[in-house]
């Protein structure tokens, strides 16, 4: 499986992508200028963590007209596996591959943090290995990242299954106290309705090396190998 991560103006996550995918899962990866037309054939497309554009405007706004997003969306549209973190994320709600918004956070302070997170569905690509039960640590570092959509587009979400995963105490109970940022309904990611575009605010990529001491994000990427493998 090859992965191509996506390195706006700003990127300050990719290289941290690049290393887990590439070292420690031993795959073929290569790096996408947001210049760039080419997507290289790659199976995957990865939008890492950062301050694309300064987060100027609104953080993800200004990265969504990056030459590269047109190739992007094409082909999500066409059942591409697409992956955003963080700022990724907050690209990807922009660009309309995935509903709602990234508010600042409830605070109005920046957050960098270890927090847990539960898997709310099995039937994902980032999920498929990650029991109900189970609690990951993994760490946070966003200004804006609140998750935030209308009682509608919540709905949807719920009856869809398109919730990946929600903030809860290390316990995995979801808490209002376990929910960092304030995002509407403890929503820590979520995916499309198709299932092949997925966002999520948490830094799996930054928990996944036992050099750090934390491999709790490894299984994210360890799910989505195991459904392409199957």
């Amino acid at each position: 499986m090859k992965f191509g991560v996506v390195v706006f103006p700003g990127s300050n996550c990719d290289e941290d992508m690049v290393y887990v995918l590439r070292n420690i899962l031993n795959l073929e990866v290569v790096k996408l200028w947001h210049k760039d037309h080419d997507l290289q054939n790659c199976d995957c497309i990865v939008l890492p963590g950062g301050f694309s554009y300064g987060d100027y405007l609104r953080s993800g706004a200004i990265a969504r007209f990056s030459p590269i997003m047109k190739e992007v969306i094409e082909f999500a549209n066409k059942g591409g596996m697409v992956i955003g973190i963080c700022n990724g994320f907050q690209i990807l709600c922009e660009s309309g591959l995935l509903p709602g918004a990234l508010l600042h956070n409830e605070n109005h302070q920046f957050i960098c943090k270890n927090i847990h997170i539960k898997a709310e569905y099995q039937d994902s690509a980032l999920t498929a290995l990650i029991s109900s039960d189970a609690v990951l640590k993994i760490p946070i570092a966003h200004g804006e990242g609140r998750y935030y959509a209308d009682q509608e587009t919540l709905d949807s979400l719920e009856q869809n299954g398109q919730i990946l995963f929600r903030y809860c105490d290390e316990s995995g109970k979801v808490t209002k106290e376990s929910n960092p940022n304030g995002a509407v309904n403890n929503i820590a990611g979520i995916c499309n309705q198709s299932k092949n575009v997925f966002g999520m605010m948490p830094h799996p990529e930054r928990a996944a090396d036992v050099e750090l001491g934390n491999v709790d994000g490894k299984i994210i990427f360890e799910s989505i190998l195991s459904l392409v493998n199957s």
